[in-house]
């Protein structure tokens, strides 16, 4: 895993979790203003998910970082990101698998997750690298997801 500072989030919450993790996968952009990235080409991506919490779940864990994994790298690792027709679509500028629309799905699939746990922390911060030189972060908007 590359080692990297990634910004921080100044939050009101007591504990917070930060979770690296890494997949490979291909996609294309399906846009002419994309260039040679309209064409099916791969990356291995690098994320980094920040999430904060006042309370701990039943077996003393903000969340498992496990969970985590298995929510973003069992889901897309070795895919082609355009065939996650539950998250991306063709016919969407909004929905194609830019690094960009990939962190705020991150965000969405494990806000989903964390939504439904019994302690209700919150996803603050994804940060996303497609490659050495470029990198997206993807804060929700304010009032979306602090519950403050």
């Amino acid at each position: 895993m590359i080692q990297q500072i990634y910004p921080s989030v100044v939050h009101p919450f007591c504990y917070e979790l930060n979770k690296d993790l890494q997949f490979a996968a291909a996609h294309y952009v399906p846009s002419d203003a994309a260039g040679k990235c309209s064409r099916v080409h791969g990356h291995t991506y690098f994320v980094n998910v920040t999430i904060a919490g006042n309370d701990l779940d039943a077996a003393g864990f903000l969340v498992n970082f496990s969970e985590i994994k298995k929510l973003i790298h069992d889901c897309f690792d070795h895919s082609l990101l355009n065939d996650h027709h539950a998250y991306f679509k063709d016919e969407d500028p909004e929905r194609f698998p830019t690094s960009e629309v990939l962190a705020r799905t991150v965000y969405e699939i494990i806000q989903a997750y964390l939504d439904r746990s019994e302690n209700k922390p919150r996803c603050l911060q994804v940060f996303l690298r497609e490659t050495p030189t470029s990198y997206v972060v993807y804060l929700p908007r304010a009032g979306d997801s602090y519950g403050i």
